[in-house]
């Protein structure tokens, strides 16, 4: 496993990040303790998860996972560098109530506590605001994670979902209160989806921050799901169904058909490709991978070590050409 620093950090985490969103939901308590010990023995050291993560009554419930993990000892606390999310509804009966979501500073005072609790750790490696808060100034934040940072609570901040001029205005502010700012933006970055480059992404790599891609698949659509589908599996499976929705657009399916004919052509396994693709990506840390199973995270480690030629990588452009940066990318 190769590592890399965190964005402008001292940081170093490995260029895979494993997403526990899946545990619970999709994975039982033993399975995901299981695909945790693989990955740590892959290398692997970055984790990541979210307050809200086991869904509706069940809110909370995969850092109640990765805390038990932790609990079993064996340096696996040490080994990791965790990282959690803050901003969605964690009121106990789901039903919303002032002050028990988005980015206030006592719902982020509220919200670590809790998350501190359920992981079964004194500190959180990074802490993320999983959405923007459009209706809190960014100096009530950093004045909360300013608070958190001194009392240990947390090591550094980073953003999910957020476009480029709020990374400037979260870093701007956080520079007028000689506060650190952001150091990571996790974003949806993949071959099918590439608008981040337009404004995220240079933002990202001007402000210091490192590139964390979710759905790096697009929801399975990279994976192979036109084969899978022939084969009768469950290639468009994904929560909500939004690869086989895609599907049934035909200039997608066109799309994704070019795709899995290129990599058949070389040999190539399309969601390896998909991973290996976003590694050769200026300013990415790492993609975040979500396995439901032990096989999965092996494919996602497989990935790692996968080097496209150029040619592969030309034809890839070809099929998923990127916007390009703004404003060229709708001026011009």
């Amino acid at each position: 496993m190769e590592y890399t620093q965190l964005g402008r950090t001292g940081l170093k985490v490995s260029r895979l990040v494993l997403g526990t969103m899946n545990f619970g939901p999709q994975t039982d308590e033993a399975d995901s303790h299981a695909i945790m010990d693989a990955a740590l023995d892959a290398g692997i050291n970055f984790f990541d998860t979210a307050n809200v993560y086991g869904w509706g009554e069940n809110k909370g419930r995969t850092e109640e996972i990765v805390g038990s993990w932790f609990g079993k000892g064996g340096g696996r606390r040490e080994k990791t560098v965790i990282a959690t999310k803050v901003y969605g509804n964690m009121a106990a009966d789901g039903e919303p109530w002032p002050n028990t979501d988005k980015l206030s500073a006592l719902n982020i005072r509220r919200a670590v506590d809790a998350s501190l609790k359920r992981l079964g750790t004194d500190h959180i490696d990074l802490y993320q605001f999983h959405h923007v808060d459009r209706a809190t100034p960014w100096d009530e934040i950093w004045q909360a994670i300013d608070v958190l940072v001194q009392q240990g609570k947390i090591l550094y901040a980073g953003s999910s979902n957020h476009a480029g001029w709020h990374i400037a205005q979260a870093n701007e502010t956080a520079r007028r209160r000689n506060s650190y700012g952001l150091v990571s933006e996790q974003c949806l970055y993949n071959l099918a989806e590439r608008r981040a480059e337009m404004d995220v992404i240079p933002a990202a790599q001007d402000y210091g921050l490192g590139i964390i891609p979710w759905s790096p698949l697009h929801g399975g659509l990279l994976g192979g799901a036109l084969r899978k589908e022939r084969e009768g599996g469950a290639g468009a499976r994904t929560a909500g169904g939004r690869a086989a929705d895609a599907l049934k657009n035909t200039a997608v399916r066109e799309q994704i058909q070019a795709y899995e004919d290129l990599l058949d052509k070389h040999g190539l396994e399309p969601g390896e490709v998909a991973l290996a693709w976003l590694l050769t990506r200026p300013g990415v840390t790492g993609p975040i991978v979500g396995p439901r199973t032990a096989e999965q995270l092996a494919s996602a480690v497989r990935a790692s070590e996968l080097t496209l030629s150029d040619e592969v990588l030309g034809a890839l452009d070809e099929i998923f050409p990127g916007p390009g940066p703004t404003p060229e990318a709708f001026a011009w």
